[in-house]
């Protein structure tokens, strides 16, 4: 298994040095940001982006009926995993308030995209993500990272027991064939979450999926023979999975873990958890912009399509702040989070 590749910008797991007291560089660069128009919307982006995909999403189930009984279906269950997980993406940027500024049409969009057409609950994963993107790669307070069939430090490899201690010893074998599951995963952490004292409207929450999943199923079912209907949800649903695991891997894994013990102020704390992807309009649009995840955590409300310039000027200015800076290709990236998984299964395989 390849350990992690020496980078040329910085070592992911070194802190850097602290701000001078009272100062904010994070202000600074805002004012930045802002300066550059930055931070304002783009409803005509997103207007025309949710348009495409709604397109998409109708346009996929009228060819599962125009195919009819072939198994030509298991292209289109692999193409409407992309239309599913663009409409994930979607959801995200809604939930981050990118597309309006206020809460309430974010909640009624972001509902309807993640609840009705994708399957997935919106209140969960907001709350989930609003807790990530506050303590990105802490051990303790990020629940992205939080120790479950993967472990992501060698700490939570020591205290593994279980499932978790097989699948941790080879689990950087195990990592992208564990993600075919993942789209699975998230329709059950949907409906489990549904009782939690968090949930704001589980009823509503609840109604939604129930109605996804009848309208879903319903289809499959009702345009393709029992065979072929449940090979088309395995394929879609794992694909799925697949789809959602590689756009947001790479986004903090193998970054630096922070500890308790560390001190970091907000911009340090975003920047050194964070890795950005390069790859230009294509890498662009099949991550939904989340290629530039230093930018995304450090200002979650800018829209996609003004990530690019503030990556630009987020590096320019980390420079000049002696702040690493971290980006790399995707296939690279992939590299490192394999390499990050072999070495913290470690203590497993030794027994530690």
């Amino acid at each position: 298994m390849p350990t992690q590749p020496a980078t040329t910008t910085m070592a992911p797991e070194a802190p850097a040095p602290q701000p001078a007291a009272g100062g904010s560089d994070f202000a600074q660069l805002t004012r930045r940001m802002a300066a550059e128009g930055l931070l304002d919307r783009r409803p005509g982006y997103y207007a025309v982006r949710a348009g495409l995909v709604l397109a998409a999403f109708l346009g996929g189930w009228c060819t599962l009926f125009a195919l009819g009984d072939t198994w030509w279906q298991l292209g289109l269950a692999a193409a409407m995993s992309v239309v599913f997980a663009q409409i994930a993406l979607l959801s995200h940027d809604l939930a981050h308030r990118q597309v309006f500024t206020r809460r309430l049409p974010s909640e009624i969009g972001g509902r309807i995209a993640a609840n009705l057409l994708m399957g997935m609950s919106y209140g969960w994963w907001m709350n989930k993500h609003t807790r990530h993107h506050a303590n990105p790669n802490h051990e303790e307070r990020d629940p992205d990272v939080a120790p479950d069939l993967v472990v992501w430090s060698k700490r939570q490899a020591r205290q593994a027991s279980g499932l978790a201690r097989f699948i941790g010893r080879r689990q950087a074998y195990l990592f992208f064939p564990l993600l075919l599951l993942e789209g699975l995963n998230l329709s059950f952490n949907s409906f489990r979450a549904l009782r939690s004292s968090t949930m704001k409207r589980p009823w509503l929450e609840g109604a939604l999926l129930v109605v996804h999943f009848a309208a879903y199923l319903g289809l499959v079912f009702a345009a393709l023979p029992a065979g072929k209907a449940v090979a088309f949800l395995a394929v879609h649903q794992a694909l799925l999975g697949v789809y959602l695991g590689c756009v947001f891997a790479p986004n903090h894994k193998g970054m630096l873990m922070v500890t308790p013990e560390m001190k970091l102020d907000f911009l340090r704390r975003q920047v050194l958890t964070s890795r950005n992807v390069r790859g230009g309009l294509v890498v662009d649009s099949v991550m939904g912009g989340l290629n530039y995840q230093v930018e995304h955590h450090l200002f979650p409300s800018m829209p996609t399509p003004a990530l690019g310039r503030a990556a630009r000027i987020t590096r320019e200015f980390c420079a000049e702040k002696g702040i690493p800076y971290y980006e790399t290709g995707l296939f690279r990236s992939y590299r490192e989070i394999l390499g990050h998984l072999h070495r913290t299964g470690e203590p497993l395989r030794s027994g530690e």
